[in-house]
């Protein structure tokens, strides 16, 4: 492990595997080295990569530094860049893609890939409540973590209430708990395009080459939102992975990625 320092003085841990061009990686909700499906996948890309994994701030071992903003997560991954040589690849996962989105806006990345935004874009699913940020903000206050998951999975997921019973029973959930105070930042990310409405041109900044991809198997609203998300992009191609779900295996997701910057 190795720590890098971003902007506001938050400490950010991360490790480096493989070689080749710079690529770091984005997690999703709750997950950090040792519980994330970045894991599996920096091995498999290692081959081809110098791959930068890291713990977002507030989880793992990463620290973290309040008020939190969206720019204060932009800065962590400029932090990272430029441990990586000052540019890279960069790939963000379900809501770390809409992280990653944000940074390309500005700092120096090459290519950029995301797997399954939780974009929420027509009437497929119902849209998040109005009031779950506050919400979600209120049980955090309160200590209650498991309900914070809980909400998370059923209202900003939108899993049903038996499968989510069936999850707090799980050993993972313990892992769930421990990064829940993390939800909000999550939140913040992605509650602005989970309305239900057509996505805006949000991204015309993005101009390096982008690659939106899903699973054939994940439902309709989250491959909508990938779908209209590479629309919007001003460059940059869509595609399904056939089989895979929002859980993505590394060995069919990594040579695609390999393909798309190595080209």
């Amino acid at each position: 492990m190795s720590t890098t320092v971003s902007t506001d003085g938050t400490k950010i841990a991360y490790t480096r595997a493989g070689s080749g061009p710079a690529l770091v990686l984005v997690d999703g909700a709750m997950c950090y080295r040792g519980s994330s499906p970045n894991d599996a996948l920096a091995k498999e890309l290692a081959a081809h990569f110098t791959v930068h994994t890291y713990d977002r701030r507030g989880r793992g071992e990463s620290a973290d530094t309040g008020p939190y903003a969206v720019e204060r997560e932009v800065e962590d991954v400029a932090a990272l860049v430029k441990e990586a040589g000052g540019e890279a690849f960069l790939f963000g996962i379900s809501s770390g893609a809409a992280l990653a989105l944000e940074a390309a806006r500005s700092l120096p990345v090459t290519k950029l890939a995301v797997y399954e935004p939780p974009f929420v874009v027509d009437g497929t699913r119902p849209r998040v409540p109005a009031g779950y940020p506050a919400r979600l903000d209120a049980a955090l206050a309160a200590g209650k973590r498991g309900q914070a998951v809980k909400m998370f999975m059923t209202e900003g997921v939108g899993l049903g209430g038996a499968m989510v019973a069936m999850m707090r029973i799980m050993p993972f959930w313990a892992k769930l708990k421990r990064a829940a105070h993390t939800l909000p930042y999550d939140t913040a990310l992605v509650v602005e395009h989970q309305a239900g409405t057509p996505l805006p041109a949000a991204w015309p900044e993005v101009k390096v080459p982008a690659l939106a991809v899903d699973g054939g198997r994940s439902p309709d609203w989250m491959r909508n939102g990938v779908a209209s998300l590479a629309k919007v992009l001003p460059s940059a191609e869509y595609k399904t992975l056939p089989g895979q779900t929002h859980i993505v295996k590394a060995a069919a997701l990594a040579p695609v990625l390999t393909d798309f910057y190595l080209s």
